[in-house]
């Protein structure tokens, strides 16, 4: 089919419109920026080097509120060029934005690190009595107490400023330019089919086609073009994790895993209970999948038929309908929730047009506390990319109402930050069930939820397994080879579906596409951590109904300002619960059990 003929999706002519930023790559108030930033902080050095602990909780407070603009100056832009250059990673002058915004924040960054490195090494009761002092506070609603709490927590770990700075400096032509090779590579990468050229994002979504040939072909020609550029996928991702282990090793982490915890807030052994209860239950991932074999009236389901839509869910939803599910859905929980979203749709925050050179993928990219966030995702009408939708305006909404928290604490853990796109999409889901009264639609419906939640889950666990492998075996037999990786893939795969899905050695090599594992190495369980978070939030609010919404959006505004156990006790969830990941995979037994009786 070609472009011509393809099947409209309405959202052609969605693209966001980053005025609220800059005018454009030449714009002169980017520089004018940058050169601001650099200036002040060299103005906070001359002021605040050397006497970090010897400030009280007001001198705290008003070196932390600079702290934070001169950050924001720097991040604007670094925004500003990565929104620009993700819709389009062919342009020349938009990987020069990048490259230079890059470099300028690691330089700003040299210039600042030591506010870190002294607030770190500060006596402990000198710290705790400015930490609980009432001055830290810039507003009556916000206090700078757990950031402050945060940078302490990795003492063990710092090097010195000069060390700090030459690792910063080195990080530009190192794992930061790996990365953007990586997305370059990949953006640029056509996948042949019916004669066509096909960007990734358009040949991957061919694998939720519901005829079996189609899926089959598709499979073929990702695993075609992967091998094509397997030697750049490969050398790139033997150097990341090279890269990673020198890192981990100067500072002295006791493993490849401890640095993305500390960034997620969560201890080494909370992370390891997750993906060993994760792991044990694997059996409801075999179970499922035999089903589906049989509702597809499939003698193997092969890897490229895990996504096959049930008859009942072939369907596709336009732009225009996309938006007002996920509104509708988002009003009858809060209207503030979905007054917020709707503010991306009206003011064109959102990019969703699938074209040449942009990346794959969906995102919601908070920007800074002074500009609103953007989402962007390639739609092409799906129902999975209407759950899509609903996930990044999840977390559109929760980086919205975050931003009253400044700077340094708008953002959330990476934990809870999946929270708020999880349940975002399962107010989607809830919301069309509820109206939905065909058996053999809900029950497509059904399944479409499972194997959302068995991506975000368990196949994210999988993916993890995969990572810790790769890890591991960097550091213990040198540099990998494609075939090394394929194998440790396959065998991680293999482990979560327990022969109920035959993966072919075709798919070995459908690792070397995942951004996850080269932008934020140890990124994924995050996922898991939100799905189950999500599913007992849900349950919560099922049981208390009126108190919960308001309660949810306030931990929503709360943003990174304190610890997740903290913000979720108001909700009655209690992470500190032993028995609290049990709880989210017998909600997904049970829905597994549904799917069976429906299909009966």
């Amino acid at each position: 089919m070609s472009d011509q003929t393809r099947q409209s999706t309405g959202a052609e002519e969605v693209t966001w419109n980053l005025s609220d930023l800059y005018a454009a790559v030449d714009d002169a108030a980017i520089d004018q920026d940058l050169d601001e930033a650099h200036d002040r902080a060299g103005e906070l050095a001359q002021t605040y080097r050397g006497r970090i602990a010897e400030l009280d909780a007001e001198e705290m407070c008003t070196l932390l509120q600079e702290y934070e603009n001169i950050h924001e100056l720097s991040k604007k832009v670094g925004s500003y060029a990565y929104l620009n250059w993700s819709v389009n990673t062919e342009e020349p002058a938009n990987g020069a934005l990048l490259q230079k915004a890059t470099e300028r924040a690691s330089r700003l960054n040299q210039k600042l690190v030591f506010v870190e490195l002294e607030w770190a090494d500060t006596p402990d009761e000198t710290a705790l009595a400015i930490m609980d002092d009432p001055r830290l506070a810039p507003s009556p609603d916000r206090t700078y107490r757990h950031w402050l709490e945060i940078v302490r927590r990795y003492r063990p770990y710092l090097l010195s400023e000069a060390e700090e700075k030459i690792l910063a400096e080195k990080a530009i032509t190192g794992r930061y330019a790996w990365m953007r090779y990586f997305d370059e590579v990949h953006g640029a990468a056509r996948y042949e089919f019916d004669g066509e050229m096909l960007p990734q994002q358009t040949i991957l979504t061919k694998l939720y086609d519901p005829g079996p040939e189609v899926r089959r072909r598709a499979a073929a020609s990702v695993t075609v073009g992967l091998k094509d550029i397997r030697h750049t996928t490969t050398y790139v991702f033997n150097n990341i994790l090279a890269d990673k282990a020198s890192n981990d090793q100067l500072r002295g982490y006791p493993s490849w895993i401890t640095a993305r915890n500390m960034d997620n807030e969560v201890d080494d052994e909370t992370v390891e209970a997750l993906i060993s209860a994760t792991t044990s239950c694997y059996e409801i991932v075999s179970r499922y999948y035999r089903l589906k074999r049989r509702l597809l009236g499939l003698d193997e389901l092969f890897d490229y038929d895990r996504y096959a839509p049930l008859p009942a869910a072939d369907r596709s939803y336009t732009w225009d309908e996309s938006r007002e599910i996920v509104l509708n859905a988002f009003a009858g929980f809060h209207l503030r929730m979905a007054d917020t979203a709707q503010m991306f749709f009206d003011n064109h925050w959102i990019d969703a047009a699938v074209r040449p050179g942009k990346r794959s993928g969906a995102y919601s990219h908070g920007v800074v506390p002074s500009v609103h966030p953007y989402v962007f995702i390639n739609y092409e009408a799906t129902p999975r990319d209407v759950m899509t939708l609903a996930h990044e305006l999840g977390h559109g909404v929760h980086q919205t109402l975050a931003r009253v928290q400044g700077m340094l604490q708008a953002g959330s853990p990476l934990t809870t930050a999946e929270t708020a796109s999880v349940f975002g999409e399962m107010l989607v889901f809830q919301d069309l069930m509820s109206r939905e009264t065909d058996p053999e639609v809900r029950l497509a419906m059904l399944v479409g939820k499972l194997e959302n939640s068995f991506a975000t889950v368990f196949r994210q666990i999988s993916m993890n397994r995969f990572e810790d492998a790769i890890h591991t075996a960097r550091r213990t037999e040198g540099e990998l080879t494609t075939e090394r990786y394929n194998e440790l893939w396959l065998e991680t795969q293999r482990a979560m579906f327990l022969g109920s899905v035959t993966l072919t050695e075709d798919y070995g090599l459908w690792w070397s596409y995942i951004p996850h594992f080269i932008h934020t190495p140890g990124y994924v369980y995050a996922y898991a951590f939100g799905e189950l978070l999500v599913l007992a939030l849900y349950a919560r609010y099922q049981e208390v109904q009126d108190d919960f919404p308001e309660a949810y959006l306030n931990m929503l505004s709360a943003g990174g300002s304190d610890w997740a156990h903290t913000l979720l006790k108001p909700l009655g969830v209690d992470l500190t619960d032993p028995n609290f990941w049990g709880k989210g995979f017998q909600m997904l037994d049970d829905m597994v059990s549904e799917a069976e009786e429906l299909s009966g």
